[in-house]
């Protein structure tokens, strides 16, 4: 193999600035020297040159005791070694090298763990093999170290003698790093205090609970699609999140979801798309495509589809995280975006049917997620847009005669591999907010209608609609009721009874 320079010196890289004058080393020298056609990894290595070692949010900074030596081997090696698997990077650099060099690059030590990792890694990835005989001795190790990303249990394979233990297949497989949030959520076992704190509430509260934030989750689905849908429709989507977890994922419960959330299919084609998609603008004055995200080619949709599915299942059978597994499955839909439209509403529902379906949450009891993500629907944007902006640069497209946009280059990887920790982290702040805020809000709400409703029955003899007419109109008015209620709906009752209303309506309602 040709002999080259790896290493960089470098204070700017790619426009990102790092913390100290440095070597450049791991993924990114390689990414660079081999004019890899993808984005950077979130976290880049560099070996300090005043000897410190620390981390930043987008460097490893490492001594000079770390730095590798001028090989390709030697910064594989670092890489595995400190900035973990990135397969994106592995399929990217495996197309570059010819096959001879491949099977040079993995024999340099025959059964060191490393040279096992890259074999292996080629021929998961190519779906076939080198010209090289199965391993016959020697330790299984395993594929992810587990002490930076997250990984299944795995199984062993004889032929590099190798524990596979990435929580996906080849045809769809993001991986999450382990980071101090999500350790902490994941150590503090959230799902055990939600289930704590729904049992000490009475069965009647949280069935009444469950069908105010069902619909309230359902409309929030809606609104960060831009939407307003009517109560109906609203109530059939909620119908269908409520089923969550009920039935097997697969192709045919995908296309179901999408006839329940496209309402008016006159204008829209059913199904997977055969055609190109972004999302984004059109020029006011062209026409043209102005986009921020390019959806997967269609051709490759399938495929992407069946590699998710197949993934969720591995998944699934593991221990692997439920949140973890929704953001990955979740938001690789939303990526991939396989039907012309609803797929954002269908990506917020693989949400919670995945945590159903991993019993994180009880089915038939909501958990009303989106609620949650359109409260931060600017953090929602800006890791999405950690996604689809950087593929921008590496994704060549032209416009076609109806301004859409037609790729023209193989994508079909960005699609597979991908990063999902900044999705990892996202989605569990929006479950903790859930747990912690949106659910307990709800029940204290209730308690405290019921309180007034009592109240408002005990004292003037009010039937159940008007007592809720009557707390809206007091909600809506900062616990006062407008002159106009007590001129109409409201007119039978006296001022002083009106004053008493008030009264005990903020001592109830606003006494936290």
């Amino acid at each position: 193999m040709e002999k080259k320079c790896y290493s960089q010196d470098i204070i700017v890289f790619h426009g990102r600035t790092a913390p100290e004058k440095g070597l450049l080393v791991g993924y990114g020298a390689l990414i660079e020297v081999f004019a890899l056609e993808m984005p950077l990894p979130f976290k880049l290595a560099l070996i300090s040159t005043k000897n410190r070692q620390y981390k930043t949010s987008e460097w490893q900074v490492f001594t000079s005791r770390h730095q590798p030596a001028e090989s390709l081997y030697k910064q594989l090696i670092f890489a595995l070694r400190y900035e973990g698997i990135n397969l994106l990077f592995f399929k990217k650099l495996f197309e570059k090298l010819s096959i001879n060099e491949i099977e040079e690059l993995v024999q340099f030590e025959p059964l060191g763990q490393y040279s096992r990792k890259i074999w292996f890694l080629y021929e998961w990835l190519f779906k076939k093999q080198l010209n090289i005989q199965d391993l016959k001795s020697g330790n299984f190790v395993a594929l992810i170290d587990d002490k930076l990303q997250y990984s299944i249990e795995g199984s062993n394979v004889a032929r590099q003698r190798i524990v596979n233990n990435l929580p996906g297949t080849a045809d769809f497989c993001p991986l999450i790093y382990k980071t101090e949030k999500l350790e902490h959520y994941i150590k503090s076992n959230i799902s055990t205090k939600k289930n704590d704190f729904l049992k000490d509430i009475r069965k009647d509260v949280l069935q009444r609970a469950s069908a105010f934030l069902l619909l309230k989750d359902s409309k929030a689905s809606f609104t960060i699609e831009g939407e307003n849908p009517s109560n109906k429709r609203a109530q059939l989507w909620g119908k269908a999140i409520g089923q969550a977890g009920a039935k097997n994922l697969n192709k045919e419960e995908l296309l179901r979801l999408q006839q329940m959330v496209i309402e008016n299919t006159r204008f829209v084609k059913m199904g997977y798309r055969k055609e190109g998609g972004f999302v984004g603008e059109h020029d006011r004055i062209t026409g043209d495509p102005i986009p921020e995200h390019i959806s997967a080619k269609w051709q490759d949709v399938e495929e992407l589809i069946e590699g998710l599915l197949q993934s969720f299942q591995r998944m699934e059978m593991s221990s692997f995280d439920a949140v973890l597994v929704a953001a990955k499955v979740a938001f690789g839909f939303v990526f991939i975006h396989p039907f012309v439209d609803g797929n954002g509403r269908i990506h917020r529902y693989l949400i919670h049917h995945i945590l159903a379906k991993m019993n994180f949450a009880q089915q038939g009891v909501i958990f009303p997620v989106s609620a949650s993500i359109l409260n931060h629907i600017n953090d929602y944007r800006v890791v999405l847009e950690s996604y689809s902006h950087p593929l921008l640069d590496f994704i060549n497209w032209e416009k076609t005669k109806n301004n859409n946009v037609e790729v023209l280059n193989n994508t079909i990887d960005f699609y597979k591999y991908f990063d999902a920790t900044p999705q990892a982290e996202f989605l569990y702040d929006c479950v903790n907010d859930t747990i912690k805020n949106i659910i307990p809000e709800e029940v204290n709400y209730l308690h405290k209608f019921d309180e007034m409703k009592h109240f408002l029955e005990n004292t003037f003899e009010m039937p159940d609609n008007t007592v809720a007419l009557l707390i809206r109109f007091l909600e809506q008015n900062q616990g006062l009721l407008s002159k106009r209620a007590q001129k109409n709906e409201f007119s039978e009752l006296t001022a002083n009874e009106i004053l008493n209303i008030e009264k005990r309506y903020k001592e109830i309602f606003m006494k936290d």
